[in-house]
């Protein structure tokens, strides 16, 4: 049954092609491709969770949340544009050369590869499902139709794409087989996060997350075959050129981050093997079992940050002196700024997480404003140091977002003796949101924040860009919880719980701050 035009655009799908729309309006005619294939993405995502809606449940998805396949699907893709666009001005005022250019090329057609192949796998699923409960079901031929040439479409705006930056046949077949690497990589990593993790989020979020996952490994990868070609063989075999310069402390997030995810992956293949051959041994009491896998738990995570993630960024790029030994050194050349700041951080963190600790134990305050409260402290953190310490604080991100991996492991696997207690402290913060096997508020708000930052490295000239996560989620997204959940009447879609009211609260604040943005643009540029 296809969907009317007045129940298949809510106010959530009007919203995403709004902005879809804006990116699109200021492309240069040398992105026409990108586009098209944007265009094509979005009416493919949109056709998608129409008939998501529509069908029987396929995964065991977040209670009470939209599927949001649209939102999923085009933000990443967008996103990338947006920084392409940048980088198209940059070029035309030969402030970059051309390897940032085409590498950025491959990373929006990556993402776009990754978010339509998880889209193809949705429908296949949902044609499947259809089938089976009705055979004579009369929308599937349309319905093949229709995705096989949004399909074929942009597997063909790819092409030429990839062959305007391709010197030869050969590359464009190759970096075609990249992207089609990506795509099934994807949907092999979507199937595994919702049958591992049911119920912790919707579709569109495990679709958003699924493609940063597999675009960030999957540079991350490529610099390292890259690298490894450059020094044994030629760079020529490498099909995506990466010739732009990388900062140490990208390298380093990266390394602790895939060592993080190999260690997750050795340490549970470890315990299982550990657990069948101790099955014969009864005798040995629950406490020394405990007590024996958490030192295992402790001397891998040891040896992988220690030995096996700094092998691989002085394999990447040319450290002086060991990784480990270069943050200090980085820490060290301003103590006085960086380690004020940081007792400045450890102060706050310690004085508001004991305060609203107590309160969501006694208190009858929703947890949902109550957990507000930490977006109007990362603001108080996080906008400090991004004027002051730009750099300092994106290393900051990253071992924060480190140590939060590790605690939410220790948290899963209940490792002795942290365990249950991190369970019981993080417990006290969750709502309907989170589920008890991941709890991820913690990981979208620093995320949030630190993107923005991240993502604008290298040529910028929007100077508002990196304090868009923070000004966005620490006042945006507060006062929309807030004036929502308090006053929201009219909401943006049937299933969902966003509100017209909140929105516009949230609007009030961001309007405000662009009023201001070339004062706080020139106070940053002043001081980076």
């Amino acid at each position: 049954m296809v969907a009317s035009p007045l129940t298949a655009i809510n106010g959530e799908r009007a919203v995403v092609f709004f902005f879809v729309f804006r990116v699109l309006s200021s492309l240069p005619l040398s992105l026409l491709p990108h586009a098209l294939s944007l265009s094509l993405l979005s009416v493919f995502s949109l056709f998608v969770e129409i008939r998501a809606d529509g069908s029987l449940s396929l995964f065991k998805t977040r209670p009470g949340a939209s599927s949001g396949i649209m939102l999923g699907a085009v933000t990443l893709p967008t996103v990338m544009l947006s920084k392409l666009i940048q980088l198209s001005r940059a070029f035309s005022l030969q402030q970059i050369e051309i390897g940032e250019l085409e590498h950025m090329t491959m990373q929006f057609w990556a993402a776009s590869a990754c978010c339509c192949g998880v889209l193809i796998f949705l429908s296949i699923l949902m044609w499947c499902a259809a089938y089976n409960k009705n055979p004579h079901f009369s929308c599937s031929v349309w319905d093949a139709k229709f995705s096989l040439s949004c399909v074929i479409l942009f597997s063909v705006v790819c092409c030429i794409s990839l062959a305007t930056i391709s010197h030869t046949g050969f590359n464009t077949a190759l970096k075609l087989l990249w992207l089609l690497c990506h795509g099934f990589a994807a949907v092999k990593l979507i199937q595994h996060l919702l049958n591992t993790f049911p119920c912790c989020a919707s579709i569109g979020e495990a679709l958003l997350l699924t493609s940063g996952l597999v675009l960030y490994f999957g540079d991350m990868l490529a610099c390292t075959i890259s690298k490894v070609c450059r020094l044994l063989v030629s760079p020529e075999l490498v099909s995506i050129r990466y010739g732009i310069k990388r900062s140490e402390i990208g390298i380093i997030i990266q390394g602790v981050l895939l060592g993080l995810l190999i260690f997750s992956a050795v340490f549970k293949f470890v315990i299982h093997l550990w657990e069948y051959f101790s099955r014969a041994d009864n005798s040995e009491s629950r406490k020394n079992k405990e007590i024996r896998r958490s030192l295992i738990f402790f001397a891998s995570l040891g040896f992988t940050m220690i030995v096996v993630s700094p092998s691989w960024m002085m394999i990447v790029l040319d450290f002086d002196v060991h990784p480990i030994l270069w943050i200090f050194q980085f820490v060290l050349s301003e103590p006085l700024k960086r380690l004020s700041l940081c007792i400045y951080w450890l102060g706050l963190i310690y004085a508001s997480v004991l305060r609203f600790y107590n309160i969501s134990k006694n208190s009858k305050i929703e947890r949902i404003l109550l957990r507000k409260y930490y977006h109007l402290l990362a603001v108080s953190m996080f906008l400090p140091a991004l004027i002051y310490q730009p750099k300092f604080l994106d290393l900051a991100f990253g071992a924060a977002l480190a140590v939060f991996l590790v605690l939410e492991i220790i948290r899963v696997w209940r490792i002795w003796p942290l365990g249950q207690l991190v369970h019981q402290f993080m417990s006290a913060f969750t709502d309907h949101r989170d589920s008890d096997i991941l709890i991820v508020s913690h990981f979208s708000l620093l995320l949030g924040c630190a993107l923005p930052i991240w993502m604008s490295s290298g040529f910028n000239d929007r100077p508002l860009i990196p304090f868009a996560g923070i000004l966005s989620l620490g006042i945006g997204d507060t006062m929309a919880s807030m004036v929502g959940h308090k006053y929201g009447v009219l909401r943006w879609s049937k299933t969902g719980k966003k509100t017209i009211e909140g929105t516009a609260a949230a609007l009030v604040p961001s309007s405000h701050c662009r009023d201001h943005k070339w004062f706080i643009g020139g106070l940053h540029s002043t001081t980076r």
